[in-house]
């Protein structure tokens, strides 16, 4: 469900906002629906990952990925898929690293059970 949500939230939004939203989008999310902190940070990798993957792939179609290619090029990749997976790794870090922590801030609040005497 986790991934779900901050996929759908950060594909609505990411022409609106700028790009560092998809951190709050994933902290928020992880903290309202965060469980364990595996299943918080690779929901939170995974759904932004794919979520500029295809955002990459859908700008850079209409100019026939020339730009895409003069980038790889001046980073000295060999093609243009590279610095999409690197573009798509990068988000996914900052994805998977806000859902953790949105996850952590959760756990702070919680009210820790007393032991009874």
């Amino acid at each position: 469900m986790l991934f779900f949500l901050i996929f759908i939230l950060c594909l609505a939004t990411s022409y609106v906002l700028p790009w560092w939203a998809v951190a709050i989008i994933a902290f928020v999310a992880s903290v309202y629906a965060g469980k364990r902190p595996g299943q918080a940070f690779w929901s939170g990798f995974g759904s932004v990952f794919f979520v500029w993957m295809i955002l990459a792939i859908f700008k850079s179609i209409p100019n026939d990925h020339m730009l895409v290619m003069r980038v790889a090029a001046l980073f000295g990749l060999p093609n243009w898929i590279l610095l999409l997976l690197m573009t798509a790794i990068i988000g996914g870090l900052v994805g998977g690293m806000s859902a953790l922590s949105g996850l952590m801030v959760k756990r702070l609040f919680e009210k820790e059970p007393t032991v009874a005497n």
